[in-house]
């Protein structure tokens, strides 16, 4: 089960590579104080981390903090296409947590 949790986040992470960001979300003002931006940023560098072995405590509290914010920007995207981007960043976020979470098992 976990060898199959990596080789869905390096397959959500290659997807995540070949979508187009968000026309205009780049240089946006922050959604709900959060940078758009940064956001897809911080959540693939956790997500990458993540295939790559274990993260430090650090890293762990940031990637779940990372994944509570969705929680809150998502409903206030008002774009269909930006809504869906972000939900495969959201969805790339969980799934490195969850991989986190069975490897302290």
């Amino acid at each position: 089960m976990f060898e199959e949790k990596l080789d869905a986040l390096s397959q959500l992470m290659a997807e995540h590579m070949a979508m187009l960001f968000p026309p205009g979300f780049r240089g946006l003002e922050k959604i709900v104080d959060h940078d758009m931006v940064m956001l897809d940023a911080d959540a693939y560098g956790y997500a990458s981390g993540a295939l790559k072995g274990p993260l430090d405590q650090q890293r762990r509290a940031g990637l779940l903090r990372l994944t509570a914010v969705f929680e809150k920007v998502l409903p206030a995207i008002g774009d269909e296409y930006a809504t869906k981007y972000y939900m495969h960043v959201r969805d790339m976020a969980v799934l490195a947590a969850e991989i986190e979470t069975l490897r302290e098992e």
